[in-house]
């Protein structure tokens, strides 16, 4: 097998978009392909089988009239763009002949093929396509739940606790403490708090000079940690501490009338509090029993069929994809393989793999970002890795490199948003 290092991979990039189109077919007869979550995985997948195949049927349901991105809301945080910049709208999939259905989608009927929603709607089916990201687990700290998020929010899924954690931000006085909690692995966008927490910082050197960030993880170590600390050092020194596992740096209790976070040994006092809980599959794919009582889905590695019903596929966050992260890009690249699969079996054929791609941007000032880049193999049991090695952006990089790295990840966001809505 061939292998590509990070800089051919890149040096790839087109190569590798192009391996991921789909030809277009004409023997379909019209199939009806429901998709339920309109974000990376599931607008992606209507968005493509509408252009290579005019005459299938296909339904999107969506229980928000428009999308929010948690790519770049966390600059919302740091004060870079409103709110309203991370925001879309569904009209342009309408207008390509998408059914896009405003309701929330809640028990699927295998045997008879349909899906009932919230508004006593009932969809029939010949494919069915779950894309319902993630869910927050409110079991997992300890005084934590929907209610203490409008406190102490967690703004992991983007909309108003964006916004709300904005707004504390803005009202905190100069000097106040913020504390970020990630959780262990898996969850949504791994380098996601690490971005956050820089961006946060960026806002407060600016405005609150005297305040300060603790990052109290679940783990010992993250995702691009080498590159952060080193922007951390250059652009951030003194403002954001990270506490490890191994230091008691997992929130294990929250108490929101007395502003108290609380890990094994120690207990915080912040003026912010960002809590991310642990998270698993969208509610509608466990209660149909696709995660199998383990909070995720299992599936075929080659079409993205749901290992435990057949007709049934599952993209994106909710799914347990091998070596692939849960994120808007992974999600975006598993949407194209699983459309090509379905059209595949629509025209008789066998599904044949891909090759599955992620590039995943992280901004720590507005002129200043670097990138993980993944190339996946798909087997007939597993997602891997291509390349193991050499993924990152190289450290002690220029400036000019990290001014290109945050331009090149502004183009990224309006290339897979405008592939999607439009």
């Amino acid at each position: 097998m061939t292998t590509l290092n990070r800089r051919q991979f890149v040096a790839a990039g087109a190569a590798a978009g192009a391996m991921l189109a789909m030809p277009a077919l004409g023997a379909a007869s019209g199939p009806k392909v429901l998709v339920v979550g309109g974000g990376f995985g599931g607008a992606t997948l209507a968005q493509y089988l509408r252009r290579h195949d005019a005459k299938i049927d296909i339904t999107l349901i969506e229980k928000d009239a428009k999308f929010v991105t948690c790519p770049f809301s966390n600059g919302v945080l740091g004060g870079l763009y409103p709110i309203d910049n991370v925001t879309f709208s569904y009209d342009k999939m309408k207008a390509a002949g998408i059914n896009v259905v405003e309701d929330t989608a809640t028990k699927i009927d295998a045997a008879k093929k349909t899906v009932a929603t919230a508004g006593g709607q009932n969809f029939g089916y010949d494919y069915l396509v779950l894309s319902p990201g993630i869910q927050l687990d409110w079991t997992a700290i300890e005084g934590y739940d929907a209610k203490a998020a409008e406190i102490m929010p967690h703004a992991w899924q983007a909309g108003p606790q964006t916004v709300l954690l904005r707004k504390q931000l803005e009202a905190m006085d100069d000097g106040g403490l913020v504390v970020i909690a990630p959780p262990a692995m898996p969850y949504r966008c791994p380098p996601g708090p690490y971005e956050r927490a820089s961006l946060i910082a960026y806002y407060l050197k600016a405005h609150k000079p005297k305040s300060k960030i603790i990052i109290l993880d679940a783990s010992d170590s993250f995702i691009k940690q080498d590159l952060f600390m080193e922007a951390w050092a250059k652009l951030y020194p003194g403002l954001i501490d990270w506490v490890p596992l191994s230091k008691s740096g997992k929130v294990s209790k929250v108490d929101t009338s007395t502003m108290t976070v609380s890990t094994d040994f120690d207990d915080y006092k912040p003026a912010v509090a960002n809590i991310i809980p642990a998270q698993k599959a969208g509610q509608i794919a466990i209660d149909a029993g696709l995660d199998q009582g383990t909070g995720w889905c299992a599936i075929d590695t080659i079409s993205f069929e749901s290992k435990v019903q057949k007709g049934i596929y599952v993209i994106g966050d909710s799914t347990l994809a091998g070596e692939m992260p849960k994120s808007g890009f992974a999600a975006n690249s598993q949407a194209k393989a699983c459309a090509r699969a379905i059209l595949a079996t629509i025209a008789g054929s066998k599904p044949v793999p891909s090759k599955l791609i992620n590039v995943c941007y992280s901004t720590v000032e507005p002129d200043y970002a670097f990138e993980v880049v993944d190339d996946f193999t798909m087997t007939a049991d597993n997602i891997a890795l291509t390349f193991p090695d050499d993924r990152t952006s190289p450290l002690k990089a220029s400036d000019e490199f990290h001014k290109r790295e945050a331009d090149n990840a502004k183009s990224w966001y309006a290339n897979i948003t405008t592939e999607m809505f439009g």
